[in-house]
């Protein structure tokens, strides 16, 4: 097989550059070595945002060019990305008003704001959700962002463009010919390798980018990255406000406190050095005891450890700039070319954040065009992602329910927000509950099911349960096995391979 760039890793940043060279004409293959998003581009504080306290840091440019994305992918993407209010109480002896006012008010002018309105100072009263003695605050917007799923339509939005999307399959070994990149993968479910012509390669491959370059290009990193766990946990939820808390502890971090899938609040972040396997990293007591504290520092309604119904931990690659502090790390990014006198290409992504990945893929593409004559400009600012043509999630929801006017209002939102336009080849030709099959669980239906596995390469129960949905919270072990039974009996999966699959999730 023959392609014109090969991309490692199939995280946002894998996924986005992807989308953006297949979008430019080039012939791209992407190899995962699990699923899509399996490991930090699923598990992130699922916001839009410049980085207020990025602020604090210096991090001007990068705030920058962050919030201007706000508006880029909040146009792009309405059925899983829409503006989120956070209210930031006042704690004075943490940070003095003069400071969060700078603050603000540079994020709310360091870019052109459209969707999102700017920031106020507001006063709680009774009717907040606080404890009492916090009286004063401040009000401003960023945007909400189903993370996961954000990954999964840029890499159905690169196949669109001829791209190979290729899932549970490890670069093993990339060499330079003389004319060509030797890539050897191997599919991790079946065992099978095989090789791949390619004229250039991406490193895209997140916590593992530098560990890539001794075990697959046998060279030096000319980066190192600084591995930081952030672990969040949900709770029901603490309040029935709409808005987002953002919350200042005495060690001068934050804390969100956010509205999650209609009924529950996730809480996090924390920055805690990690080594080891990323897809390893979990929650800890402390980091438990943690986010518990802080949040009851500020709420009336206080929670424990026994409220807890899921947590999860991910592993931020950041680009090591020798900051003494985890929190303090850069969320910068830097891009490393090497090339030979006869082209071929490795260009390799250090860092990076979830809101600039559309902006950094193009940059990556820019950096190589070089070695593609007649490359055009990105495209992705202007063309929404799969499902996302269509204005406001509201008016989708009507027009969906009009069409199909048997489906419950609660399913309907949920897959209005979910799969945007693509709820119409879900559904097909439906014409009632029936016609969706079996139910597997409160919320789930075999139509979502068979849609998934055929579109969006799901192939075990937690791809689909917490990765391309979070109907995981709602769902028990033993709809979950019923599930996995199924799964491994479908028609358009390989039993042997989904089996090994799940051998190899528990096994990590």
């Amino acid at each position: 097989m023959q392609v014109d760039l090969v991309v490692i890793g199939g995280g946002v940043n894998g996924a986005g550059i992807a989308h953006d060279a297949a979008g430019r004409g080039l012939k791209v293959l992407l190899c995962e070595q699990h699923d899509l998003a399996v490991a930090t581009s699923s598990n992130s504080s699922k916001l839009i945002h410049g980085g207020l306290r990025y602020l604090e840091q210096y991090e001007f440019r990068l705030v920058k060019e962050a919030l201007a994305e706000r508006e880029v992918l909040l146009k792009s993407a309405p059925h899983i990305m829409w503006p989120l209010t956070f209210r930031l109480p006042h704690q004075p002896h943490l940070r003095p008003v003069w400071m969060i006012r700078l603050g603000l008010f540079m994020y709310d002018h360091l870019a052109k704001r459209e969707r999102l309105h700017g920031s106020r100072k507001i006063r709680f009263d009774e009717s907040s959700p606080l404890v009492s003695d916090i009286t004063v605050g401040f009000e401003y917007a960023d945007g909400w962002v189903d993370d996961a799923r954000l990954v999964v339509l840029n890499a159905m939005a690169a196949q669109t463009h001829g791209a190979i999307i290729a899932t549970h399959t490890r670069c093993i070994k990339a060499e330079r010919l003389s004319s060509s990149w030797k890539v050897t993968l191997q599919n991790l479910l079946t065992n099978e390798q095989y090789n791949v012509e390619s004229k250039g390669i991406i490193n895209a491959a997140g916590p593992w980018v530098s560990q890539l370059f001794a075990d697959t290009f046998a060279e030096a990193s000319p980066q190192h990255i600084r591995l930081v766990k952030g672990s969040h946990i949900v709770v029901p939820r603490i309040h029935n406000q709409p808005q987002a808390y953002i919350l200042q502890n005495n060690d001068k971090r934050i804390v969100f406190v956010i509205p999650y899938e209609d009924n529950f609040s996730l809480i996090g972040t924390t920055d805690v050095e990690y080594t080891g396997d990323p897809l390893k990293a979990s929650i800890s007591a402390e980091e438990i005891d943690y986010l518990i504290e802080i949040t009851n520092n500020y709420f009336n309604k206080s929670i424990c450890k026994d409220d807890i119904v899921h947590s999860f931990s991910g592993v931020r690659p950041l680009l090591d700039d020798e900051s003494a502090s985890a929190q303090s790390v850069t969320r910068d990014y830097k891009l490393e070319l090497s090339s030979t006198p006869n082209g071929l290409p490795l260009l390799s992504v250090f860092g990076g954040k979830i809101t600039t990945y559309r902006k950094l893929a193009a940059s990556v593409v820019d950096k190589i065009s070089p070695f593609y004559p007649g490359l055009g400009a990105s495209l992705t600012a202007a063309k929404p992602l799969p499902g996302g043509d269509f204005t406001d999630q509201a008016s989708f929801c009507a027009e969906l329910t009009l069409k199909y006017p048997w489906l419950p209002a609660k399913l309907a939102q949920r897959f209005a927000r979910t799969y945007g336009t693509l709820s119409y080849t879900l559904l097909n030709h439906a014409s009632s509950m029936a016609d969706l099959g079996r139910q597997f669980n409160q919320e789930l239906w075999q139509a979502e099911v068979d849609y998934l596995v055929e579109y969006e390469w799901v192939r075990t129960a937690e791809d689909l349960l917490w990765r391309r949905t979070k109907l995981g919270l709602v769902t028990t072990p033993a709809e979950t096995d019923t599930l996995t039974d199924y799964l491994c009996t479908h028609p358009k999966l390989n039993k042997q391979a989904v089996a090994a699959e799940i051998t190899l999730n528990k096994a990590g």
